[in-house]
């Protein structure tokens, strides 16, 4: 029976261990091959915590604009998805007040051959394109369907006030 404990104790330790080999991995992989207009790295010395750069992408109301992700990594991934949460107040139908993001890869969609390199790439094709089907911000989804004109405006407002700094 003592063995049996010693094995559960020792579980927590071993995933936190693979976990911040992956990424480590993770992280050289960014540096040395960036994302386009993405960058993300640790916070200090803390590995499972990082902070990411998001530039809006051109062709979108969030042109010019810097966004910053704050990104979590649980002990068990890459089994488990990382926390992404927007620093930055975004206007858009898939990111709330809280900079909650509403994206399939970051909850029931995620995978471990996944990584944070291609999380920020699918948070900008959001940006670009958001998914007015489900929402996280309804209000924001209905005018986005019936009133893109005004969308687009206040996402180019909120984009000036917030993320250009």
């Amino acid at each position: 029976m003592q063995n049996f404990h010693l094995v559960l104790h020792w579980q927590p330790v071993l995933g936190g261990v693979m976990a911040s080999k992956r990424i480590q991995k993770e992280l050289q992989d960014l540096q040395r091959d960036p994302p386009t207009s993405c960058s993300a790295g640790p916070v200090g010395e803390d590995l499972f915590h990082w902070q990411a750069t998001i530039m809006g992408p051109a062709d979108s109301p969030y042109a010019g604009g810097v966004f910053f992700v704050m990104i979590h990594f649980p002990p068990d991934y890459p089994f488990k998805p990382p926390k992404v949460n927007f620093q930055t107040k975004v206007y858009h139908p898939n990111i709330n007040s809280n900079g909650s993001i509403c994206l399939d890869i970051l909850k029931e969609q995620w995978s471990p051959a996944l990584t944070i390199s291609k999380v920020l790439l699918s948070i900008c094709s959001l940006l670009t394109d958001p998914n007015p089907d489900d929402p996280l911000v309804p209000e924001i989804a209905h005018i986005y369907k019936n009133q893109r004109s005004r969308y687009e405006e206040t996402a180019r407002a909120w984009t000036q006030k917030y993320a250009m700094g």
